[in-house]
């Protein structure tokens, strides 16, 4: 069975900075794009940072220049580093895997980041 398991979330002050890792199981994880995705309270859940096989990173506005999303293949891991956190940043951040077949895509069960002001 398929497994991505998520951790390093937690409470940070504003101005601080965490770091989220994704370890995966029972993939072929460097045919996969990875992703980290987030969902506020009452929002819908939101594409964070990308990374394809290839190495190529996306980010939304809203993070760009503060988060760098990274991936080690020999470890099958994916991780997030999150600098000058923002009390908006706060919510779920749930890792997510898409492999080059419909069928494969997966989700983590998510990691509470909290920013406090």
């Amino acid at each position: 069975q398929v497994q991505l398991v998520e951790s390093g979330g937690g409470l940070v002050q504003a101005g601080g900075s965490l770091r989220l890792t994704c370890v995966a199981s029972r993939i072929n994880f460097s045919t996969y794009t990875m992703a980290w995705y987030r969902q506020a309270p009452g929002k819908r859940r939101d594409l964070v940072a990308r990374i394809t096989t290839g190495g190529t990173m996306n980010y939304a506005d809203s993070v760009e220049g503060r988060f760098t999303i990274s991936r080690d293949n020999a470890k099958n891991t994916v991780y997030l580093q999150m600098n000058n956190l923002k009390p908006e940043d706060t919510a779920i951040y749930s890792c997510n895997a898409n492999g080059p077949f419909s069928t494969n895509y997966y989700w983590g069960q998510g990691t509470q980041v909290t920013v406090s002001s």
